[in-house]
């Protein structure tokens, strides 16, 4: 019987981008079916109500049946699955859930025996990075058909575009720590006006008015994206990312990926150099691609 890997899909777009990744990987060097469970990681998320939001890609793995995803009684039955493989050594284990946010090595030589459930964020490309092609092919976005995304798709390829990305994890006037400081911003926007001529900055941000007040951006330089709304839209605002030559990113997955995906073989990446813990951590090890400029 050949051997399956059941991956658990959960989080935002990008989180989804990074669990598929590295599942898709494991997946093809074991020579065992990829099966994506696009319900169980969502079904209890009330806090944020998020959904699987990965068929906008070119990705041709099945969905898990019902008896594969643990039913009956799938809540029960996967919390004892988890504490029963916790204790068992690390290539024993037939569920995988991820222990640590730093990069895991042990992941990449694991040998799969029968059913193994594969259930974590996973948030580096060391997970994928040699078959970086086959999950670029995967990861193709099926574009937008609507004339204002593909306008500005237009507009993006024809100037020195540089996506940036703004993410509000706290409210703007907030103290706390969570958001990328507004310093950070000015040193890659700086950094960018000293590299390149003419740049034209496309904004994404789940609150580009706060985005535009905070960080005084270049006068008659920036596009403002505010048309995609809510979820559903999250990848055509992706797609749109990818179109961009260069990138400054928030300390979010989704412009990680929108920055990994685009195809300038020349595009430079601005990150920020910040490290966070808890549900919005940043900055461990692995996260961060050797070629991409930490600011």
């Amino acid at each position: 019987m050949a051997s399956k890997l059941i991956v658990r899909i959960k989080g935002g777009l990008g989180n989804q981008l990074f669990s598929y990744a590295a599942a898709r990987r494991l997946a093809l060097v074991n020579n065992a079916e990829l099966i994506i469970d696009n319900v169980t990681g969502f079904v209890r998320d009330k806090k944020y109500q998020r959904k699987y939001m990965l068929d906008a890609f070119n990705i041709s793995a099945r969905k898990v049946t019902k008896v594969e995803r643990m039913e009956p009684f799938e809540r029960y039955r996967r919390g004892f699955s988890k504490w029963w493989f916790r204790t068992r050594p690390f290539s024993e284990r037939r569920y995988l859930e991820q222990e640590v946010r730093d990069f895991d090595e042990r992941l990449l030589t694991l040998k799969i025996k029968d059913t193994l459930y594969l259930d974590g964020l996973w948030q580096s490309e060391g997970y994928f990075q040699d078959i970086e092609n086959v999950i670029r092919n995967d990861l193709t976005i099926v574009p937008p058909k609507d004339e204002q995304n593909l306008s500005i798709a237009s507009k993006i390829r024809d100037h020195n575009s540089i996506a940036l990305h703004v993410r509000w994890f706290d409210a703007p006037n907030s103290l706390a720590l969570h958001n990328t400081s507004v310093d950070y911003y000015q040193r890659a926007i700086a950094f960018m006006e000293k590299r390149f001529d003419s740049p034209q900055y496309f904004l994404f941000s789940d609150n580009p008015a706060a985005a535009l007040t905070k960080l005084a951006l270049p006068q008659g330089k920036v596009t403002c994206m505010s048309h995609n709304q809510g979820d559903a839209n999250a990848y055509a605002d992706m797609w749109l990312m990818t179109q961009c030559k260069h990138f400054i990113i928030a300390n979010s997955t989704f412009s990680w990926w929108g920055a990994w995906l685009a195809e300038n073989t020349e595009k430079v990446i601005v990150a920020p150099n910040m490290q966070l813990a808890g549900v919005t951590a940043w900055g461990f090890p692995g996260l961060i691609p050797n070629d991409w400029i930490l600011k």
